[in-house]
C-alpha cells in the first residue's frame, strides 16, 4: 500500500448533498506529521500554537501527541521510536499498523514549510469550533431551557466566538529586548508630552496622579474601603474626569490614536443607572443628591441641572447596570464595548458582587473571587485598558483602634491581593470620630471639637500597594453632601493672610 493509497484510505466519504464534511486537509496533517518524523525540529515551528485536538484525524492528533511528548522529555521522536506506542492501535491497524509512520516519514520532503501546514491545520480547526458554536446556538434555541432567555444565549454564543479568538491568537512568543525597549522609550515619550508628564490616564486628581503617574495600562486597580466611605463616588469622580477629558486622532490608516481621557465603561451591579446618573450631577452641579431626590431645588438650580446633564449626555461614558454578572458576562460585554465604541478605562462596582463560574462557586466563596480577579486581571491585559474594581472590607476594621485599612482586610485578602497591581483604601477619619462625640462643655468636647475641625473634609487615599511605584498616603477633599472628591488645598499653600 503507496502513500497516497493510505490517504485514500482514511479519508472521509466524498461529499454529497446531503452530508459536508468539516473543513479539514488530510494531506497537510500527513506532509507535518512527516516533517516532524524527519526532522523533530518541526515540532518546535508549531507547538507554540498547535495542539492534537486541532487534528481532524484522530490517529493524526495522537501521533502528534506521541511526539511532542518524547521531543518536549529531549527524546527522539521517529518512526522506530513511536512503533512500541501504537503497535496495539487498533485504528492505525486499520491504515497498515506502525509501517504508517515510515511512509509518513518517507514521504516528507522539508521542514522549511512545516509552520505553515500547522497554521493551514489550525485555522481548519477553529472553523470547525465555528461550525460547532452555529450547531449549538441552532440547537439551543429550537430548544431552549424555561430558565434561558434570549438575551441570555446571545450572550453565551458571543463569550463562545470570544472564546476562540482570544485562544486563537498564536502568540508573539520570545521578541528581541530592542522591541521591548522601544516601548518603553514610546511610553516615555508620550508621557513628557502629556500634560502632566504622566505615563497613563489621568484620574483628574494632581496628588494620587503624581504618586500613581495615572491610571497604568493593563491594571487591575483594587479601590478598597468600609461602606459610606466613598468608594463609588471616587470611581463616578475619576470615571467622568476620563471620559471628559477624551480626545483622540483618527489616523490617515483607519486606526485611532488616543490623546487624552478615555472611553470609559462602568458596570454597577450595586446601584441603578438613575442613582448613579443622579450623583454624578451632584457632583457637577453642586447640588446635594438628596436635594435632587426630593425635588428641593431652586428654578436657577433646576436649569443648572439640566444644563449638566446636557453635557454628561456627551460624554462616552457607558453604564451597565445589570446585576448578578458573572466574569464571563462582565469580560463579553467590555469587549464588545471596547470593538464598538472604544475603551480606555473599566470600572466594577463592585467586586463582591460579581459572579463566578458554576463549577468555581461550588468549591467555595474564596474559590470563585479568585476566578474573578484572575479573569479580572486578564481582561485588563487583554484590552490593554486600567480596571478599577471596587471592592468591600471586613468587619475587622471596625474592631481595631486604629481604623485605617490594611492588605489583611480584604475580603478573600489572599487572591484580590495578589492579583491586584495597585491597591488602594479609603479613610476618612471624620466619619469614625463623629461618633464619638464626648458630653459637651468637657475638656474632652473641645479636644474633640479641635480635631473634628482638623479632619472634617478630609479623605486619605492609601496607596498600600503599587507594583511600580511607591506607597503612601495621599489627601483629598471631600464633600459629604456632593458626593465630591478634589485635591486637597493645604494650609502652607494658601494665600498669605493679613489681619
Amino acid at each position: 500500500m503507496n502513500a497516497q493509497n493510505t490517504a485514500r484510505v482514511i479519508e472521509p466519504e466524498q461529499e454529497t448533498d446531503s452530508y459536508r464534511s468539516p473543513p479539514h486537509n488530510l494531506e497537510a496533517e500527513q506532509a507535518l506529521l512527516g516533517a516532524i518524523l524527519v526532522n523533530n525540529e518541526a515540532c518546535d515551528r508549531v507547538t507554540a500554537f498547535l495542539d492534537p485536538s486541532h487534528f481532524f484525524e484522530p490517529v493524526h492528533a495522537r501521533i502528534f501527541e506521541a511526539a511532542s511528548t518524547l521531543i518536549r522529555a529531549g527524546k527522539l521522536a521517529s518512526p522506530v521510536t513511536l512503533k512500541t506506542y501504537f503497535e496495539r492501535d487498533e485504528t492505525l491497524k486499520e491504515i497498515g499498523g506502525p509501517a504508517y509512520l515510515a511512509r509518513l516519514a518517507a514521504a516528507a520532503t522539508t521542514i522549511i514549510n512545516a509552520e505553515e501546514y500547522g497554521r493551514a491545520i489550525y485555522e481548519l480547526a477553529q472553523r470547525r469550533k465555528l461550525i460547532d458554536i452555529g450547531s449549538e446556538i441552532v440547537n439551543n434555541s429550537f430548544d431552549t431551557p424555561v430558565d434561558l432567555t434570549a438575551k441570555d444565549l446571545i450572550e453565551t454564543a458571543e463569550q463562545s466566538l470570544y472564546e476562540i479568538a482570544e485562544t486563537g491568537k498564536y502568540g508573539q512568543g520570545f521578541q528581541l529586548f530592542g522591541r521591548a525597549l522601544t516601548e518603553a522609550v514610546d511610553m516615555a515619550a508620550s508621557a513628557y508630552q502629556r500634560d502632566g508628564g504622566l505615563s497613563g490616564i489621568s484620574a483628574g486628581l494632581r496628588d494620587l496622579d503624581e504618586k500613581m503617574g495615572g491610571l497604568q495600562s493593563s491594571d487591575l486597580i483594587i479601590l478598597a474601603a468600609r461602606p459610606a466611605m466613598g468608594k463609588t463616588s471616587l470611581a463616578t469622580n475619576i470615571a467622568y474626569y476620563v471620559a471628559k477629558n477624551y480626545k483622540a486622532d483618527h489616523q490617515p490608516d483607519g486606526s485611532v490614536r488616543i490623546l487624552d481621557g478615555g472611553v470609559v465603561g462602568f458596570f454597577s451591579l450595586e446601584m441603578s443607572q438613575e442613582q448613579l446618573a443622579t450623583r454624578i450631577i451632584a457632583e457637577q452641579s453642586a447640588i446635594s443628591s438628596e436635594r435632587i431626590r426630593r425635588g428641593k431645588i431652586t428654578e436657577d438650580e433646576f436649569h443648572r441641572i439640566v444644563e449638566v446633564s446636557r453635557e454628561l449626555s456627551a460624554l462616552p461614558l457607558y453604564i451597565d447596570a445589570t446585576g448578578g454578572l458573572t466574569i464571563a458576562q462582565v469580560a463579553a460585554r467590555a469587549r464588545r464595548l471596547k470593538r464598538q465604541r472604544g475603551l480606555g478605562l473599566l470600572i466594577v462596582d463592585y467586586l463582591q458582587l460579581l459572579a463566578g463560574s458554576a463549577k468555581k462557586a461550588s468549591e467555595g466563596r474564596v474559590q470563585e473571587v479568585t476566578e474573578i480577579t484572575v479573569g479580572l486581571k486578564a481582561l485588563a491585559k487583554e484590552l490593554k485598558v486600567p480596571i478599577i474594581a471596587l471592592s468591600q472590607l471586613s468587619r475587622q476594621v471596625e474592631n481595631r483602634d486604629d481604623k485605617r485599612p490594611q492588605l489583611s482586610d480584604l475580603r478573600e485578602s489572599g487572591s484580590i491581593e495578589q492579583d491586584a497591581d495597585v491597591v488602594l483604601f479609603i479613610y476618612r477619619e471624620e466619619y469614625y470620630l463623629g461618633r464619638t462625640e464626648p458630653r459637651p462643655n468637657t475638656p474632652e468636647h473641645f479636644e474633640w471639637q479641635e480635631t473634628m475641625n482638623r479632619v472634617t473634609g478630609v479623605a486619605e487615599v492609601i496607596i498600600a500597594k503599587q507594583r511600580h511605584g511607591p506607597t503612601g498616603i495621599v489627601e483629598l477633599q471631600f464633600d459629604a453632601s456632593l458626593t465630591k472628591f478634589q485635591d486637597l488645598v493645604k494650609s502652607d499653600h494658601l494665600p498669605e493672610q493679613f489681619n
